[in-house]
Formats: structure tokens, C-alpha cells, sequence
């Protein structure tokens, strides 16, 4: 790797720190003394349907302004239309690409810890999955040379995308306009956003999480 690419990863990994966010600091900032009941309270309260809508609206409130003409989708919507390369550099559409499917889209980044401490969950959900169950996608704001690195490392069987962080990325468009990372999309059989949440899923959590979106009375 020369000195100039060197340098655009850095600032790019750079610039997606200072317009990324984890979830302790946006409801410290906006919540105040009420952060650490909600992020380590019963439950924790955060991990909640009540909890998400809290953290959902404390995100929004302090989100930087959209680019102009940019829709950020909100629960119920359709889900916006998402071209986006994998790491081979071939062009994935979504959710065309898995037309008739729900699909968890997870968003993450290389560098970002929860998103890498909530992996194996994914990968465990993911592997439970069949024809008719979810299919994840992982989405990277990241380079995608970083991306293939830490896969190499610490490989997963799910897709993966890959897109520089910005204003009106596809997070952004999926609803995660304050730009939280990790962040998950369950969008329904028929392209609408199902659920919308902030933070890392622990272990066992992803079960049940798309309740009345898969048939369990046959093989996924």
C-alpha cells in the first residue's frame, strides 16, 4: 500500500469516527441522568421495544440535516433502493436480490467494537436461516481492503457490502440518520421496514426478533 492510499483509509476511517456515534454517547447526550438507567438498567431497558423508540427518537433529535432530496426511510415504509458492491465488486441490489425474503440488514464497520463483539450472533442467526427465513446482509461503511482483512480474520457465511460513510449513505436512507454504528433493518417479505434498531444484539437475542415475519411451521 503506497503513502497516498495509506492516507485515504486513514481519513476515511477517520471521518466515519467523527460522524459515527455508539449508542451510550447519543442517549448520554440527549438523555442526560436518565443514560445510565436506560443503556444498564433492567433488561437492559435500552434492548426493549420501548427502549428502541426512545433511542430512535434521542438519535433523530440530534441528527445532522439530510442532504436535500435524500428519503429517510421510517417504520412501515418501503425500503429504499439499495445498489451497493460486495467485496468481489459486483453489484448487489436491494432488495431485489433476495425479492420475496426478510432480509436483517446489519450495519458496521471494521473498527467499531460492539459491531464486532455482535458478530457471532449474527452469524449464529444467520446459519439457522433457510429458504424461507431471514437473509443477512451485512453492510460495511468501511474500505473495503479493511473489510477483507478483518474477515480474513474473523470470517462470516452471510453477504457482505461495502460503501464509504456519508451524509446520505445507505444507513442514513435505511433511518440511521444520526449515523450509529451497529445498526440493524429488518425489512419484511414485502420490502417494508419491520423493525429498526440501535446497538449490538447479544447472544440469543436475535431469537424471536423476526416474530410474524417467518412461517415456523416449515424449514427456514
Amino acid at each position: 500500500m503506497n503513502e497516498d492510499d495509506a492516507r485515504g483509509r486513514r481519513d476515511a476511517r477517520g471521518a466515519a469516527n467523527t460522524r459515527t456515534v455508539l449508542i451510550v454517547a447519543i442517549v448520554a447526550a440527549v438523555l442526560g441522568a436518565g443514560a445510565g438507567l436506560l443503556v444498564s438498567g433492567p433488561g437492559p431497558i435500552w434492548r426493549s421495544e420501548w427502549g428502541q423508540r426512545a433511542l430512535q427518537e434521542a438519535a433523530d433529535a440530534t441528527a445532522p440535516t439530510v442532504p436535500e432530496g435524500t428519503r429517510v426511510a421510517e417504520l412501515g415504509d418501503p425500503m429504499p433502493a439499495l445498489r451497493l458492491p460486495d467485496l468481489d465488486g459486483r453489484t448487489v441490489a436491494l432488495p431485489q436480490a433476495y425479492a420475496g425474503r426478510p432480509l436483517l440488514i446489519n450495519v458496521w464497520a471494521s473498527w467499531c467494537g460492539p459491531c464486532i463483539d455482535e458478530m457471532p450472533e449474527l452469524q449464529r442467526y444467520s446459519e439457522r436461516q433457510g429458504a424461507n427465513g431471514v437473509q443477512v446482509i451485512g453492510l460495511a461503511l468501511d474500505d473495503p481492503a479493511a473489510v477483507r482483512e478483518f474477515l480474513a480474520r474473523v470470517p462470516v457465511d452471510y453477504p457482505i457490502v461495502v460503501e464509504p460513510p456519508g451524509p446520505a449513505d445507505a444507513s442514513v436512507r435505511l433511518g440511521n440518520r444520526r449515523g450509529v454504528l451497529p445498526y440493524s433493518v429488518l425489512i419484511d417479505r414485502d420490502g417494508r421496514v419491520a423493525k429498526q434498531r440501535i446497538g449490538p444484539f447479544a447472544h440469543g437475542e436475535l431469537d424471536g426478533f423476526d416474530d410474524g415475519l417467518v412461517d415456523d411451521s416449515g424449514p427456514r
